[in-house]
């Protein structure tokens, strides 16, 4: 009997099996398509000829409208933070030009200005009287962040400086969070969440490219010399920010109650392609307690499953991420160091749900054949489907330049599963 695509992510999250796994697409920021794919999808099914919205700037992620949505089969849908990355709601959408010549729509508020060099340089908050910070290269295909960090003085640091950012859930915002998350349920999909301020030490967050002026640690290296070399000015920023997510949290789950079944708390990376940058006893020291404080309230007081995003080789602090009480993992990296997809299923698929790791991006989705596409596909299916907990997705976005010939062998490939 078919299920309804919010039943197949039900039971996915109870670690069950449904009449097929449900697939996600574009409802966070780490588990879409770049504007390109999404543009060449609609031209291969033949879709009305529109232009694409940019919805996430930062990645160029382009918004899969729901014509191509039913085409493609997608199961879940997304409650997307009130601001880009850049400091903007996504409104009053206007037409730019990208350097390969593709017209897409950005919001009124995406202020860019090209340099010598032909970059594209984008503003916090569009407002061009103040400092860039984000700088995309000339035929490139995202944005790289501009640090902005001003001169270090020891001895003046104060933590409150890294927590700007952090305050209490203005009205408007609370507003946008009820009306998105019934627009999303009413779309008859699963529901997931991003209701942001419970990334620590998320380093794309880290240089505030959303903030005219950011103070504090803002330079990645740096952040990175002070988890080892200032430790109590790090579990000060986070404390803090816990501390102000839960209070976030809790007017947030009177507006929006049960319509989210699951919500993105981090996308905090800790792994390289072959090892993690820190210890599993760094973490449980500086995340853990932090994490855990979070996950519990969330469990304590909703049904909602929450959702932790690393790259990288992590297998070594998976345990500490169940110990954190998280119950989804993404991108689920098989193509890492000790990230075998049979290993992690047979090891933790008891405790967490696999949400990605559908078709490796770095190598097969980009530069294989159809044919090796599909089979990587139905391989992973079979693995990480097996007995439910599997989400699928690709390992992260799908980038540009991927051919779209491979992005329909993915699709095609799921629905015989």
């Amino acid at each position: 009997m078919a299920m309804t695509s919010r039943q197949r992510l039900d039971a996915a999250l109870s670690h069950k099996e449904s009449d097929r796994i449900p697939v996600d697409f574009n409802a966070t920021a780490v588990t879409g398509m770049h504007v390109d794919c999404v543009i060449g999808l609609r031209e291969h099914y033949g879709l009305e000829k529109r232009p694409v919205k940019v919805h996430e700037p930062y990645q160029m992620l382009g918004w899969v409208d729901e014509d191509l949505q039913e085409v493609l089969g997608i199961d879940v849908e997304g409650v997307w933070g009130y601001e880009t990355l850049f400091g903007f709601p996504n409104e009053n959408w206007k037409p730019w030009r990208m350097d390969n010549g593709r017209e897409v729509l950005v919001s009124e508020h995406f202020e860019v200005t090209k340099d010598a060099n032909g970059d594209t340089l984008i503003y916090p908050r569009g407002d061009r009287s103040t400092s860039p910070s984000g700088r995309l290269p000339k035929n490139g295909f995202f944005f790289d962040t501009i640090v902005r960090q001003e001169p270090l003085d020891e001895a003046r640091l104060d933590p409150a400086d890294n927590l700007e950012e952090f305050g209490p859930v203005s009205p408007e915002v609370l507003a946008y969070f009820e009306g998105s998350s019934r627009r999303a349920e009413a779309t008859g999909r699963g529901v997931i969440a991003n209701f942001g301020g419970t990334g620590l030490g998320d380093i794309a967050l880290v240089p505030a490219p959303f903030l005219k002026h950011p103070r504090g640690i803002r330079d990645v290296e740096e952040w990175y010399i002070s988890t080892l070399t200032r430790k109590p000015y790090v579990h000060a920023v986070f404390e803090k920010q816990t501390d102000i997510a839960l209070a976030n949290l809790a007017k947030i789950r009177l507006l929006v109650g049960d319509r989210t079944q699951a919500v993105f708390i981090c996308g905090t990376d800790f792994g390289t392609q072959q090892s993690t940058f820190c210890s599993p006893a760094a973490f449980r020291e500086l995340y853990l307690p932090y994490y855990r404080r979070i996950n519990d309230w969330i469990h304590k007081h909703t049904p909602w499953k929450t959702f932790k995003h690393s790259c990288g080789a992590v297998r070594t602090l998976i345990p500490a991420f169940i110990d954190s009480g998280f119950d989804i993992l993404n991108p689920v990296q098989v193509s890492a160091a000790g990230m075998e997809a049979e290993k992690l299923k047979a090891d933790f698929g008891r405790d967490l749900v696999f949400w990605g790791g559908g078709v490796d991006t770095q190598k097969t989705l980009a530069f294989g054949r159809p044919e090796e596409v599909r089979a990587e596909v139905l391989r992973r299916c079979q693995v990480f489907g097996k007995g439910g907990g599997f989400v699928f997705n690709a390992i992260h976005n799908v980038q540009a330049n991927v051919p779209v010939r491979n992005i329909v062998a993915m699709f095609d490939a799921l629905k015989e599963q």
